[in-house]
């Protein structure tokens, strides 16, 4: 991947992960006002279905390429992160319902073999279920990614027909609201995949750069994604659409996953004429980015319980300052350690695979 995309990738990465923090600590027991940026949370998890989906089908199409190292990748990437996320909430949750149940009211802390294995198994938002991770509410995004993962490595690895007619299967079996959000992933793949895309002028890079921020910039301050979202609930029955939880955003999540498609198409096209500037905020952007993933999946357990037991009066912003004083402290101690570990796991995870059976791949030869 080109360094000076590469960078700005990770830059994005950062800043959604920070506004879908904001968006789930905006919050008037933490903080009275109104934060700034506090509407763009699920946005930003739509940004990275996109960001996600172009690196996934970048790094198989160069260093992950057979599907021994993508499985065992993908798997302790997740993992290396996930498990100790589901036994942190938990104690988290234990302790900081203890202290004050203010910030906890309405978070379910009940049937915990049912949440903790619906969780660690990414069954979650299965069909017409939805599963709380008890307070950890972001935690569904990831169950979503986790099988637009397993559902590329079945078309990439598998003979063609066979893997598409396997997909199909586990889609089916995985429900609407999976499905509904899996064309937005894709959108990354369309991405990196579609020729044309890459050898734009430089000219329109800058117009496609610019111009779609510009437009997704006024729709939201027009209101159209709302607006797409009431129509859409008007169509669709208030019942139904309350049941597809975090895809009932769908038809207005096509649109922004389109306009970020191309929001990235262009700055892929100008990012080597500004290295200038990418190589100076390289070095903090990627320190922050190594961070993204642990600060998405702990930020919800982290600020409720910090919030608690920092407290203070929620007039003033000091509150709020402290509590993500706090997550990001924490964030960084644990994914320090999680992060580490992951070279590991993924090492096992492939070594155990290759002692296996072997696949066989789409030109009828054993893929180990």
């Amino acid at each position: 991947m080109e360094r000076n995309f590469s960078i700005y990738l990770d830059l994005v990465r950062f800043t959604a992960a920070c506004l879908v923090y904001i968006y789930h600590s905006n919050q008037r027991w933490l903080i009275k006002d109104v934060l700034p940026l506090s509407d763009y949370g699920h946005a930003a998890v739509i940004v990275f279905f996109v960001l996600s989906g172009y690196v996934i089908s970048y790094i198989t199409s160069t260093r992950e390429n057979k599907w021994t190292v993508y499985a065992a990748s993908r798997l302790a990437r997740v993992f290396s992160v996930v498990v100790p996320t589901l036994l942190l909430c938990v104690v988290l949750d234990s302790i900081g319902r203890q202290i004050s149940m203010v910030g906890y009211g309405g978070y379910p802390f009940d049937r915990f073999v049912l949440r903790w294995l619906g969780s660690l198994l990414m069954l979650n938002e299965v069909w017409f279920i939805s599963i709380t991770s008890f307070s950890n509410v972001p935690y569904w995004s990831i169950t979503f990614e986790l099988w637009y993962y397993v559902l590329f490595g079945l078309l990439m690895f598998l003979p063609r027909r066979l893997g598409m007619v396997v997909a199909a299967i586990l889609l089916l079996a995985l429900g609407p609201k999976i499905a509904l959000l899996a064309p937005i992933w894709m959108a990354g793949v369309v991405l990196h995949r579609w020729q044309r895309l890459a050898h734009i002028s430089l000219a329109s890079g800058w117009w496609l750069a610019v111009g779609t921020t510009a437009l997704i910039a006024a729709l939201f301050g027009m209101g159209v994604f709302d607006r797409i979202h009431h129509a859409s609930k008007a169509w669709m029955g208030a019942e139904f659409n309350e049941q597809l939880t975090f895809a009932k955003f769908f038809l207005g999540d096509y649109l922004l996953g389109a306009l970020v498609l191309l929001q990235f198409a262009g700055v892929r096209r100008v990012a080597p004429s500004l290295s200038a500037f990418f190589k100076v905020i390289e070095r903090p952007v990627r320190w922050l980015a190594a961070y993204t993933f642990s600060l998405y999946l702990l930020h919800q357990p982290l600020f409720l319980f910090w919030g608690t037991v920092l407290g203070g009066d929620p007039s003033t912003i000091r509150p709020w300052l402290m509590t993500t004083a706090g997550v990001a402290i924490t964030v960084v101690l644990v994914g320090y350690f999680t992060e580490n570990q992951r070279g590991r796991l993924k090492a096992w995870i492939q070594h155990s695979l290759e002692r296996g059976q072997p696949l066989v791949g789409r030109d009828g030869l054993e893929v180990r």
